[in-house]
């Protein structure tokens, strides 16, 4: 089984994946395909792939592949 690290922690990796479907999975949120929530909402998430910040116009061009390392970071309001 081919997989791929999702915040310090292995994660199955299906062919075909891409960085908005694994936002989605993780979210629990249908995305549009320029990365924003399909519901309107705000997402409140940052992702970064083998170190690198993915702009979310990004996600749904950016193929997953064995190994990557990714970071998938949310908001959190407050002080």
């Amino acid at each position: 089984m081919s997989t791929i690290e999702l915040n310090g922690a292995t994660h199955p990796l299906a062919s075909g994946s891409t960085l908005a479907g694994l936002v989605a999975e993780v979210t629990g949120r249908e995305l549009l395909p320029s990365g924003k929530p399909a519901d309107g909402g705000r997402l409140g998430v940052a992702v970064a792939r083998n170190s690198g910040i993915v702009p979310r116009s990004l996600w749904s061009a950016t193929a997953l592949e064995v190994n990557d390392d990714i970071e998938i970071v949310t908001a959190v309001q407050g002080g």
